[in-house]
């Protein structure tokens, strides 16, 4: 057991890393969803997009995170300038947060129409839908990170 998370030790750091972003981007999106409709009506559904802001913000937050993340823990630096290495780094999150805002509104619009009650906490259909979009995105971000951006 000890060898195989020795060779996967990547992979292992990534998942803890992307936990960790995930719990900032869910926070702040959780933040960002009660506030901003206070200061923009339309937030909670603007011209059919649902918490686009919130979701903007949120993302934004979580990929600052994780970028840190990344060159200090999960991958080796070293295959690009650190200039072009981070332009990288945001163009792939760019691309990553439309595609997260595409399935957010998917599973909101379409899938979870209810609250999940965890006996702890309940999550709002928001939630999951935003929980949902963060996993289906982290495995296609891991990839492409490992693979373009760093050293493998």
């Amino acid at each position: 057991m000890k060898q195989l998370l020795l060779k996967q030790k990547q992979v292992l750091f990534f998942i803890i890393a992307g936990g960790l972003s995930a719990i900032v981007e869910i926070g702040s999106f959780k933040l960002f969803s009660v506030y901003i409709p206070n200061l923009f009506t339309l937030e909670k559904d603007f011209y059919g997009i649902h918490f686009p802001l919130s979701n903007i913000f949120s993302t934004f937050c979580g990929i600052i995170f994780n970028y840190f993340l990344s060159i200090w823990f999960v991958f080796e630096r070293g295959k690009h300038s650190k200039r072009k290495e981070f332009a990288y780094f945001m163009f792939i999150s760019f691309l990553s947060t439309l595609l997260s805002l595409l399935f957010f509104q998917i599973f909101f619009r379409y899938v979870f129409k209810d609250n999940l009650d965890l006996l702890i906490y309940t999550l709002s259909p928001e939630m999951i839908s935003k929980i949902s979009a963060i996993i289906l995105v982290s495995i296609l971000n891991y990839s492409v990170k490992k693979n373009v951006i760093f050293n493998g």
